[in-house]
């Protein structure tokens, strides 16, 4: 029996995709040597971050503040530009980040305000941890093909420093331990960015990129293997793994059953974690690294916005007529899949 969620999209294309890099970049010896107090107490050696996660780099918003709405403001206005429309044209905003100031309002009230779209533009927050922009997508693709919305903009942007000085103070304090360690390792492993998407009707954008189907399942027995919030996030990062990749080949394994032919695919982006998650998803569903983009070790898990920050990267090497698929995976645990047509 395929569990899969299988959506076929009749009408729905991406226009454009643009990344915002965060301006201060922060390497992971600099994180080593800011949690020198925790290193020295709990023994713990040098360049663990490098060679466990493969993550060399990650950045922070110049301005603390606003930083990561400008990095929305000036992905989305590129990505308008680039996909030929106008704010008036924007009938949907999505904001599909884990990073949040607040609890309320949406963070797409200010996104909106701040791009200045119309009245007319519905707005509204996707959160589903780093599977969000993915599912937005798929909810965007949807309202087009059924006439409801003519242009979507898809947004995000995640802000990680604070929680990122708050992992580090924390296992400074002389009562941290080994174990917290371990199940705080993945906050280091974070990093900022923003992203930004247009879709709209294939049919009256025949260079658009169609999409032309969402895969997806969930695995929400494992929804405790990785809590967090603006203060602090941990993960059962073994757990994590074990499970993700399980989930992921499941959801693999259905959509070629149901003739997806997801083997054979040109670009497969998955959600950005580590050296050990993108290798063991190579071996497992046998696409060769050469098909899978990279950006982890250098910007780090951009969280929700890994997946189109790196097609935006790697979009000049995808020819027309290759696809490419999109592959986002949530804590919870929940996966997606999208295949574009380019």
């Amino acid at each position: 029996m395929n569990e899969n969620t299988s959506i076929v999209h009749a009408n729905a294309a991406l226009l454009a995709v643009e990344a915002t890099e965060a301006q201060v970049p922060v390497s992971s010896d600099e994180i080593d040597d800011m949690l020198s107090p925790a290193r020295r107490r709990l023994r713990l050696p040098q360049g663990v971050l490098q060679r466990v996660a493969g993550v060399y780099e990650r950045r922070w918003w110049r301005d603390p503040e606003n930083g990561w709405r400008q990095g929305i403001v000036l992905a989305a206005e590129r990505a308008m530009a680039r996909a030929g429309i106008t704010r008036d044209q924007v009938g949907l905003l999505i904001n599909a980040s884990v990073s949040r100031q607040h609890l309320e309002p949406a963070v797409s009230t200010s996104v909106h305000h701040a791009l200045g779209l119309p009245r007319s533009c519905m707005n509204f927050d996707i959160t589903n941890a780093c599977l969000g922009f993915v599912n937005a997508m798929t909810v965007a693709a949807g309202m087009i093909d059924s006439g409801q919305v003519k242009y979507a903009l898809i947004v995000g942007a995640e802000d990680i420093e604070e929680v990122q000085r708050r992992t580090i103070d924390r296992l400074n304090s002389k009562d941290a331990t080994r174990a917290d360690f371990n199940n705080q390792f993945a906050a280091l492993t974070l990093g900022s960015g923003a992203a930004a998407a247009v879709l709209g009707p294939a049919d009256l954008h025949p260079l658009g990129h169609r999409i032309t189907n969402t895969q997806a399942r969930a695995g929400t027995e494992h929804h405790e293997l990785c809590i967090g919030d603006m203060d602090d996030m941990r993960t059962d990062s073994q757990g994590l793994l074990e499970n993700g990749i399980s989930l992921i080949l499941d959801t693999w394994r259905g959509a070629n059953a149901a003739g997806r032919d997801y083997r054979s695919i040109e670009h497969v982006i998955p959600h950005q974690v580590s050296m050990v998650y993108t290798q063991n998803f190579s071996k497992i569903t046998g696409v060769g690294m050469e098909r899978i983009p990279v950006t982890f070790p250098d910007w780090g898990n951009v969280a929700a916005e890994a997946v189109p920050m790196t097609l935006a990267k790697h979009q000049e090497n995808v020819k027309p007529g290759e696809r490419v698929l999109l592959m986002g995976v949530g804590s919870g645990l929940n996966t997606a899949m999208m295949e574009v047509l380019w």
